[in-house]
């Protein structure tokens, strides 16, 4: 996640108020940068990345957090993006 508009440092407090919005069910846990917000959500159901991404973007709508946005959301065991037709050493 990164701030809507101009420079933004995050908070644990800011982490924490976007977790607690979050479905009790959910594993979470986050961590920051810079100028970005990074949340680990473990669903362990077949919920989407696309599910989660707007479950949060909803959370967001909350003005206490409401300076942050989703700029990416993408399962961990996606690995990187592949270019069609690039060998990735280790491929089988």
């Amino acid at each position: 996640m990164r701030p809507r508009s101009g420079p933004s440092t995050p908070t644990p407090v800011d982490g924490i108020r976007i977790l607690a919005q979050l479905p009790g069910s959910w594993q979470t846990s986050f961590s920051h940068g810079d100028s970005t917000l990074t949340l680990r959500i473990d669903t362990s159901d077949d919920t989407t990345a696309a599910q989660i991404a707007a479950t949060v973007t909803q959370v967001l709508t909350d003005p206490a957090i409401s300076h942050w946005h989703v700029y990416a959301c993408r399962p961990l065991n996606s690995g990187p993006p592949r270019i069609p037709g690039q060998e990735i050493p280790g491929d089988v």
